[in-house]
């Protein structure tokens, strides 16, 4: 089966955190999101899943050179970065659509779908 990564993208201009959201409407998320994931586990399809600090929290580390550079913050400037993810597995990427569609109703933002890249053939 092919893995795939569904991406919580989330606007740069703010940095949700979940201290910031009303909490009635917090414990609604992890309600929905937690039946999600048991759907995923029931079903075989859960690989594993996060959620993510926001940017201002990463370091970027270039060891590219003769030594490290780290530097704080993310790597780029972007309209949106990345808040979460689930990877899962799917026969394919409608089934793999279909469980996206789920998650972005449970988390009430909308959810990029890639599937991962597969290693070269032996």
């Amino acid at each position: 089966m092919t893995k795939y990564f569904l991406s919580l993208p989330h606007d740069s201009a703010e940095e949700p955190t979940m201290e910031s959201m009303d909490p009635a409407e917090l414990q609604q998320v992890i309600a929905a999101v937690g039946a999600f994931n048991t759907a995923l586990q029931e079903a075989g399809a859960f690989v594993s899943a996060g959620g993510l600090q926001p940017p201002s929290n990463a370091t970027t580390v270039d060891y590219t050179g003769d030594s490290p550079v780290l530097t704080p913050g993310p790597f780029v400037e972007a309209e949106e970065y990345l808040g979460g993810f689930w990877i899962i597995e799917a026969e394919n990427d409608d089934v793999a659509i279909e469980w996206t569609k789920q998650a972005s109703r449970a988390l009430r933002s909308k959810i990029e779908v890639r599937a991962l890249q597969e290693g070269p053939a032996a």
